[in-house]
Order: structure tokens, then C-alpha cells, then sequence
């Protein structure tokens, strides 16, 4: 046993503050004494008597799923590091996690439910202490309130990103109510990627396998080693270093890209432009892989503009709900009478006349070309030097040779069923004519703001093969592109050029997410026809059996008209139509809601939304703290921290192929549930069912059966608990190694191990046959679903238009405010608003900042940490000037998700620096409705007493208290000593519960 040591936090502050300085969290900022530093503060010495080290995954951030090791003495957490197991984080362990400690014996922790007594909006929400019984009886009691007056449609679900310990279940909360309305962070962070995937290749395939080490590594967009995703952090830091050539895409110089051979900084919200513009290049020069191109995509199709879109229903698509396809790509049905809907047509070189690709999922064998008897899968391969297999391209089809391009510029001449002769044009030839013809280079770098050369050289360092077997690695593409205003377009476009080239699901490539038999990406209470996995489990069987759409069943839903793919998605409702509906009543009042560990402020504009959930009948929150949300609740219940949820199944969301688990560390405060189990016994204050009846009580069932379920259809374990042992001793798994069909081969769209077939684990059923979910099932450039569901809207192609604001689009704005604010990067002790109460992260940073040029900064006279006024044409925040080289002159980058629990104002401060509360909530991507964040028209002035409230630069709370600003600000050393006594004395959380809003509670505390 490891020798016992002293109860207390092993991490010290200042060990915490050199590990955060070596992974480049500890920036300085001058103005804000951000280089004074915390004493240690006194903390109980005791003999240890048990010492435990667990094994687990990390859940200090949003998606990461580092693994990590938690050691435990006496039943209180007192260190977290890096687990070197964990290959796909790389023994990562930010400083994020280790500030987890902190949180878990946090003194604002929530730890009973709370009731309010005072009006929505004062200072002082009036908490009283509940039981959980009287809990549930409000929130059942204000529901019912709001649906009997104004049935279900009044009540909405805002979810942030997902938290395993909460908000993981807030579709179970709109099915106990029928909910139909979800807002969710989603709509603007990795929905529109995903969204964008399915219709394009699948769902989720903007991630990429960096652990494979690319060749060529483009970052384009967020700097993933100050991010949160699997394969982030250290992994693409060493991914970046072993890369041939590293190139890096951002308005800004980010931490990792100062090394990268090739910065592309362009102005910001163009990126569908260089996309294209790469694209241009890749064709010019012939580097698009013919094959794939010819044969895995639609790209041969023939589009005829000249017949009546034409159909079926009943395609479900990979992630979407069936809706009906109407296509003027030409079919069968389209040339001859009687003929084949399913069947589309292509110019046949080899023959010199029209042949078929039958895409009908109901006929004995879809998916071949006309004259093929069997599917044409590869045998022989090689195996790529990190694990794994890859197949050699199979023949193709006997007789097959689709045409690309048209001879005659007008297209190829056909004769329709009713006689009339046509032209139609292949869907590449489309794609040059009207996507990409246009962006030459010098458009390209007009448009973009760059150096021609610049994006020639570095397209053709990425698009040049070294391996002739295969291309240099993939898109990195993340969260930038997605907040464009364009996202739908823009991904679609990214996506369609790592196709071409060869660097979808090759080594090193977009390979989308890992799938393998470790079903549970959330946590395992989804064990019936009742769970709630299903968004809509208690309504499943309404359309079945019926040729009906299923999107029927969201035809009601806010916005769905005006961004009809948040219809198709059947995951979010489009935040703005959501809070302009709460303000007008129109189509229908919203008048209550639920939150679960998440805010209002991630989308849309963020003052608008607080208005608008200050006028709702009912709210109620689930989370670890008071924000700025919790604040306009009715009921408050505590959830759990990440080290004391019960264990689940994790596998890795990205391309890394990793999977462990989670395991619960330490008990969490008396009266904590685990959020499923708040859940399932709300359902039964409320007489609904949570499990099936016929399969036993329908609420008190242990989550533990559901575990072995998921554990068993690994294959590898019998039950959770022999697989938690096991994962202690051997640590993470890869994929490759333990499913060598499922995530070990590549070209898995050639093999028929991509599209689902039926059966429990959806994400494994192959059906076996080759290709892709989709309409064609094929790769779409000619995208069915957008022609589809946006009719007559000229979305079938990713045609470039400018961001909803831009100097181009909106040249009049940017008369008054004339510099282009780009929003949303990472911030490195931070996952978006989390994080703010935590001394050690806001000891490194205590206040939000603001990049500009020295140059920008010099003309405006502002100086190196003075406070700076942003404002817009919609509002205006204050932030603290950090003079930057990094950032192009004309350019300024703000930090989002501020607010401040030290203030006791009703809105804690968020009214102050949320830079969302200064966004266009109008300027939306025109398909999903994602808000536009980069590329706001703003100016930017110096904060004096005179033109600041209370006569001072520095934010004030409604009293006229400062924020903290400074890391050497009493009050975090106040937090830090009360964190270090709740670790020695968890008990002594409660009373400080008790305390709710007393102005005088850390001085009653302290002593």
C-alpha cells in the first residue's frame, strides 16, 4: 500500500500554478496584478488511515474524457493527475481537473433543494431550504400549471453542454410534460457540425484521428491544446510537432499555431471562402482522388433542372428522422415509365450512355450499379504503423465508368420519359460551375484578406500526397466555422474537400466518431422503451407503422419553419424563435422551463434571453451552483460532481478509439442524488412510469442492471463490476485492438461497416453494405436533404455568401463600428461559463479579456490592462485590454461566458462582460439557425470614471462591489480556505448552505 501522508490537498497552489504555466494557462496580464499569488492556507494534519487510488475519466471540462487518477484518503479527494494509460489525452491532467478538487468542496456547492420566496429578478431570491418531496410536489404542482393553461408547447428545456453529473437528462424532464422546445448550447457549439456531417457523410465526421499522427496537420479554427475535445490538449500538441508540415487557420495566433509552418489568418467568418478556394486548387491541379470521387459519392449523378423534384419517404438517415426526399437528380422513374425512383443515373463512359445506381434500401441487394451481381469488397490491404488495417480499393464495378465532367459545357443531352430531350450536367460539373469555378486566387485572397501565395503554398503542402497509398491527414476543423452565421455551408464545403483528397476515414484523417460496443455515451439509465434516451420515448409509437414523415412529429416546434433543419435534426429548437416567442407569445406563449447545468448565455443574444425567462410562470435548475440562471428559478435540486456520480461505460465521442470508464471517487454531500435518480423519482411524484411496468417496478430499478447490460453487449465482461476491475488494473482500451472490424479497419464505407442496419446497438448493426446512410447513399455533394426540406432555395451546393455581417454585407455598420470582433475561443483554466468560483482558476485568470493590436490599441489610446468599453450596435460590455502582435490589425478577439459568483446581484454580474450580450440575435446561419459570433461589427474605447457607472473602470455589482480582477483579492483566498476546511470536514458544507445569501456569510464562515 502507498505509504499514508497528511489529509490535505497533495496539490499545492503553487505546484498548480507551474503545471498551469507549463501547459500556457498562466498568461500574464498586466493591470490586474495577475503575478501576486495566494498563501497557502492553514489546512487540518491528520494520520490518514485508508488511501485509495481510482482510476477514472475526467469530466473538469466539457468532452475531454481524460483519463485520469484520483487519490482518495479517508473518503476525500486530495489529488488528481494525469493517467499515462490514457494514450488518447496522453497522460494529460489540466488545470481544470485539478481544480476539481476544489469544486467538489466548494462552499457555494448547492446541497439540498431550494424553493424561492421572493419575485424573479431581486437581489435576494429569498431561498428556502426543501425537502425533496416538497420539491418535486412545486415543480410537479408549476408544471402542470403551465400546461393545463397552456399545454405542453409552454414549456421549454435549455440545455448546456452536456454534463454527466446534469443536463444529461433534460430530454426526460420535456417527456414527463410532453415538452416539445429544446434550447440547446448545441445550436452553436458541434450541432452544426454534426448536423452537417449526417447530410453530407455521417454524423460527427468533423472529427478527426489526430492520435494517428497526420502527415500534414491543419488546424483550422479553435487551437485544440486549449480545448476539450478527445484528442485535444497534449495529444494535438504531439500531433503538431511529429506533423511533415503544420498548418494553422485563425484570425489570431493561438498557442499552438505560433509553431506552425504555414498561419493562414483570415479575416474572420470567411472560411467557406478559403474552403472553396482550396477546392479550386485541388482541382485545378488534379490532387481529388477519382476513384472515391466517381464511385463513393454522388458527384457523377446527373441533375436535370427541367423535371418536377421527385421522391420517396422513409429514408431515416443517419442520426435524422425519416422525412419525404424530393430530388431533380435524375432517376430511373424520370426517363422511363414505370421506372424506378430509387434509381439514379449517371453518364456511363465505358459505353458511351445512360446507366443505374440503385440506392432502394428495400430491395433484396441495394447499393449496386446497373449490371453488378454482388458487392465489390476489398480483401487485401495493408497495416498502418498505429494500428489498424487498410483495405486497398476494390475494383470497380464491371462496365462502370461514370462520367465527371460533361463534354458539352451545357451537359449531356437525355430524353425524358415524355419526350422532351434535356440537358443535364453531373453534379461535379455543378459543383465547379457554381460553387467553384469563381474562387481563384485572387478572389480567394481578397475575399479572405491573405496572401495569395500564402494560400496556395499551404494548400498544396496539405493536398500534395507524401504516401502515395493514401493523403496527409484531415480537416481539423471546430468551433470557429461553426459561428460564422454560414455554418451549414462552410462544413459542408470543409467536409467535401477532405473527401476529394482522400482523408475521410484514412490513417490520420476524418474518421468521425469512435464506434465500437462501449454503448454509453451518457449515462446508463436508458434500459426500456421508457428511458429516456429517446427524445421522444413516451410518444415512440404514435407514427409507427405509418408512411406518415416522422418529422411530423416536430412540425410544431418554434422556428422550425424559418430553420427547417432543426425539423430534420430532432435535437434543438432555434434559441432566438424560442425567446422571441416567450416575448411576443407567438405562435404560441412559452411560459415555463427547466435547466440542467447549463445557461441561457451561449446563444442568441444573452440579455434577451434573461428577459425573456424572466417573464416564465415556472422555472426550475439542476446544478452544482447559483448562476445566473438559477437565479429565475422557482426550485433549485443539487446535483452531483463528476468524482461522485455513479460509474458509466465511456467511450471516446471523437476519432481516437479510446474507452474506459468512469468510476465513482467519493460520496457526495448527504442529501446529493445522482441526476437519473432525481429524475426517475420525480416521474413517480408525478405517476408517470420510468421503466417499463412489464418488466418490473417502473421506478425503483438499480442503474447497475443497465450496466451490465451495456456491459455484456461489449463482449468482454459479464458484468459493470468485473469490467470496473478490470479497467482499474489494465487502464483504457483501444478499439483498433479489441474491434478490429468495427474501429480497426479504415475505408470502412468501402467495407460495408458504416451504415446502420437494426438491432440494440445501432452504431455496430452494419447492414453490410457499402456506402453511406444517406439519400444516395453516397457522400453528397448534391446534398438530397437540403434540396429536400429548403426548396427552391439554391441550397443543394455550398454556393458562398457572405456572413450576415460583414464589411461587405453590412458596410454601413461598420461605418460606427468599424473593427471585426471575433468571440468563442478556449480559455484555458475555463469550459465556457464553468469554473469562475474556483480560486486556482481564477487566481491564473482573474478577468476577462480582450485581444487587440497594439497598433488598434495605440490609435484608441488604450493601454496594456486598462478597461475597455466593446459596443456594438446591439449593446455594450467591458473587458480588460491585452495587448497582442498575435492578433491582425482591425481585429479584436473577446472572451464569452463571463459572469461573477462573487456578486449578489440577481443577474451575478453577467449583464457586465458577457460579450454575448452585445450579439445581432438576428444574424444566423439561414438553414440551422446557429448565431453568427465572429465577424461583429464593434468599437472600442477606454473605460474612464467618467463614462463608467459608480465612477470606476472596473465592473460593480448593482451595489457597487467590485469583481474580482486580481489574483491577489482577499476574497479568493477566502474561497480557498473554506474549499481546504470542507475537504477536512464536509459536514461544515451544509452550514455554510445555510448561510444562502447572507452579505456577512464568508466572515460567519471564517470564524
Amino acid at each position: 500500500m502507498e505509504r499514508a501522508k497528511p489529509s490535505r490537498f497533495t496539490m499545492t497552489r503553487r505546484s498548480f500554478l507551474k503545471t498551469a504555466a507549463i501547459t500556457g494557462a498562466a498568461a500574464s496580464l498586466a493591470g490586474t496584478s495577475a503575478m501576486t499569488a495566494l498563501a497557502d492556507s492553514d489546512t487540518v494534519e491528520q494520520t490518514s488511515t485508508e488511501v485509495k487510488r481510482i482510476r477514472t475519466a475526467c469530466r473538469g471540462c466539457g468532452k475531454m474524457e481524460c483519463g485520469v487518477w484520483v487519490t482518495v484518503e479517508n473518503g476525500r479527494a486530495v489529488k488528481i493527475e494525469g493517467d499515462d494509460s490514457a494514450w488518447q489525452s496522453n497522460g494529460n491532467c489540466c488545470t481544470k481537473s485539478q481544480a476539481s478538487l476544489q469544486a467538489a468542496y466548494h462552499p457555494d456547492r448547492l446541497r439540498y433543494p431550494m424553493i424561492r420566496t421572493n419575485p424573479k429578478g431581486s437581489d435576494d431570491p429569498g431561498w428556502k431550504r426543501a425537502t425533496y418531496d416538497e420539491a418535486f410536489a412545486a415543480i410537479i404542482n408549476g408544471m402542470n400549471d403551465v400546461v393545463d393553461k397552456y399545454t405542453n408547447k409552454g414549456f421549454v428545456s435549455i440545455e448546456g453542454t452536456s454534463r454527466l453529473y446534469a443536463s444529461s437528462c433534460s430530454r426526460a424532464y420535456r417527456d414527463l410534460f410532453d415538452g416539445l422546445n429544446s434550447a440547446a448550447a448545441t445550436q452553436i457549439c458541434k450541432g452544426p457540425r454534426r448536423e452537417t456531417g449526417a447530410m453530407t457523410i455521417e454524423n460527427g465526421i468533423h472529427w478527426q484521428a489526430v492520435v494517428d499522427y497526420p502527415k500534414v496537420y491543419v488546424q483550422w479554427g479553435t487551437d485544440q491544446t486549449q480545448s476539450n475535445y478527445d484528442e485535444a490538449c497534449r495529444t494535438t500538441v504531439e500531433a503538431a510537432q511529429r506533423a511533415e508540415i503544420f498548418i494553422s487557420i485563425d484570425p489570431r495566433v493561438s498557442n499552438c499555431g505560433h509553431s506552425a509552418d504555414y498561419h493562414l489568418p483570415l479575416r474572420p467568418a470567411t472560411d467557406l471562402a478559403l474552403a472553396l478556394g482550396w477546392t479550386r486548387i485541388v482541382i485545378d491541379r488534379e490532387l481529388y482522388d477519382d476513384f472515391i470521387v466517381k464511385y463513393y459519392s454522388n458527384a457523377p449523378f446527373l441533375v436535370c433542372d427541367d423535371i418536377e423534384p421527385s421522391g420517396w419517404i422513409g429514408v431515416k438517415g443517419n442520426i435524422s428522422a425519416k422525412f419525404p426526399v424530393n430530388t431533380r437528380l435524375l432517376k430511373e422513374s424520370d426517363i422511363v415509365e414505370g421506372g424506378d425512383v430509387h434509381k439514379f443515373m449517371v453518364w456511363n463512359n465505358a459505353t458511351g450512355k445512360l446507366a443505374w445506381f440503385n440506392a432502394d434500401e428495400g430491395a433484396e441487394k441495394p447499393g449496386l450499379w446497373e449490371g453488378q451481381t454482388d458487392y465489390n469488397i476489398p480483401t487485401t490491404g495493408w497495416e498502418y504503423e498505429r494500428g489498424g488495417w487498410v483495405p486497398d480499393y476494390p475494383e470497380p464495378p464491371e462496365g462502370i465508368d461514370p462520367a465527371l465532367w460533361c463534354e458539352d459545357p451545357d451537359g449531356f443531352t437525355v430524353t425524358l420519359k415524355d419526350g422532351r430531350q434535356v440537358k443535364c450536367k453531373t453534379v461535379w460539373q455543378r459543383y465547379w460551375d457554381d460553387c467553384v469555378s469563381e474562387w481563384t486566387l485572387e478572389k480567394t485572397a481578397e475575399t479572405c484578406d491573405l496572401d495569395p501565395k500564402l494560400i496556395e503554398d499551404a494548400c498544396l503542402a496539405w493536398a500534395t500526397r507524401i504516401d502515395p497509398r493514401c493523403g496527409n491527414g484531415g480537416l481539423n476543423a471546430q468551433l470557429a466555422p461553426e459561428q460564422t452565421g454560414r455554418s451549414t455551408q462552410t462544413f459542408r464545403a470543409i467536409y467535401l474537400l477532405f473527401f476529394m483528397t482522400g482523408n475521410y476515414d484514412e490513417p490520420g484523417g476524418n474518421r468521425g466518431m469512435t464506434r465500437n460496443r462501449c454503448a454509453s455515451a451518457i449515462p446508463p439509465y436508458t434500459a426500456s422503451k421508457y428511458s429516456t434516451q429517446s427524445a421522444l420515448s413516451f410518444t415512440e409509437g404514435k407514427y409507427a407503422g405509418t408512411e406518415e414523415s416522422e418529422m411530423e412529429k416536430r412540425k410544431d416546434i418554434v422556428g422550425g419553419d424559418k430553420f427547417p433543419l432543426t425539423k430534420w435534426w430532432n435535437t434543438w429548437c432555434d434559441s432566438t424563435s424560442i425567446w422571441e416567442t416567450c416575448h411576443t407569445g407567438e405562435p404560441y406563449p412559452i411560459k415555463a422551463g427547466t435547466c440542467g447545468a447549463g445557461d441561457f448565455m451561449n446563444n442568441s443574444n444573452a440579455m434577451y434571453a434573461w428577459e425573456a425567462i424572466m417573464d416564465f410562470d415556472f422555472f426550475f435548475v439542476v446544478d452544482l451552483w447559483h448562476t445566473p440562471g438559477s437565479r429565475l428559478a422557482d426550485v433549485i435540486l443539487p446535483a452531483n460532481h463528476w468524482l461522485e456520480c455513479t460509474g458509466w461505460l465511456r467511450q471516446s465521442q471523437g476519432s481516437s478509439g479510446a474507452f474506459g470508464a468512469n468510476v465513482p471517487c467519493i460520496e457526495p454531500p448527504s442529501g446529493v442524488y445522482y441526476e437519473p435518480d432525481l429524475v426517475k423519482n420525480l416521474y413517480k411524484a408525478a405517476g408517470r412510469p420510468f421503466f417499463d411496468p412489464e418488466e418490473g417496478d417502473p421506478w425503483d430499478r438499480p442503474f447497475t442492471d443497465a450496466l451490465d447490460k451495456h456491459v455484456a453487449n461489449m463482449g468482454m465482461f459479464d458484468s459493470w463490476e468485473e469490467f470496473k476491475e478490470e479497467f482499474q488494473k489494465h487502464g483504457w482500451w483501444q478499439s483498433k485492438d479489441v474491434y478490429p472490424e468495427d474501429w480497426g479497419t479504415y475505408r470502412r464505407y468501402m467495407m460495408g461497416y458504416l451504415r446502420n442496419g437494426k438491432g440494440g446497438n445501432k452504431a455496430l448493426m452494419y447492414d453490410g453494405i457499402p456506402g453511406t446512410s444517406l439519400p444516395t447513399m453516397k457522400v453528397e455533394f448534391w446534398s438530397t436533404i437540403m434540396e429536400s426540406l429548403v426548396p427552391g432555395a439554391n441550397a443543394e451546393l455550398p454556393v458562398y455568401d457572405e456572413p450576415p455581417m460583414s464589411p461587405v454585407s453590412t458596410p454601413e455598420l461598420f461605418e460606427d463600428y468599424p473593427l471585426i470582433m471575433t468571440t468563442g475561443r478556449r480559455i484555458p483554466v475555463y469550459f465556457h461559463n464553468e469554473h469562475r468560483q474556483l480560486p486556482w482558476c481564477r487566481e491564473i485568470w482573474p478577468a476577462p479579456r480582450v485581444e487587440i493590436n497594439p497598433a488598434d490599441a495605440a490609435a484608441a489610446g488604450i493601454a496594456q490592462g486598462d478597461w475597455v468599453w466593446i459596443e456594438s450596435a446591439w449593446g455594450k460590455v467591458r473587458q480588460c485590454a491585452d495587448l497582442f502582435h498575435g492578433v491582425k490589425p482591425g481585429v479584436i478577439n473577446c472572451e464569452h461566458q463571463w459572469w461573477f459568483p462573487e456578486l449578489n446581484d440577481a443577474t451575478k454580474g453577467f449583464d457586465l462582460c458577457n460579450i454575448n450580450n452585445i450579439n445581432n440575435k438576428n444574424a444566423q446561419d439561414p438553414y440551422c439557425g446557429s448565431c453568427q459570433v465572429r465577424g461583429i461589427p464593434v468599437k472600442i474605447y477606454k473605460a474612464t470614471a467618467e463614462n463608467s457607472p459608480f465612477g470606476n473602470p472596473v465592473p460593480c455589482g448593482a451595489d457597487g462591489t467590485e469583481i474580482i480582477h486580481d489574483a491577489s483579492d482577499p476574497r479568493l483566498k477566502q474561497w480557498k480556505k473554506a474549499c481546504d476546511k470542507i475537504a477536512a470536514d464536509p459536514s461544515l458544507g451544509e452550514s455554510f448552505s445555510d448561510l444562502h445569501q447572507d452579505s456577512n456569510k464568508w466572515e460567519v464562515f471564517s470564524s
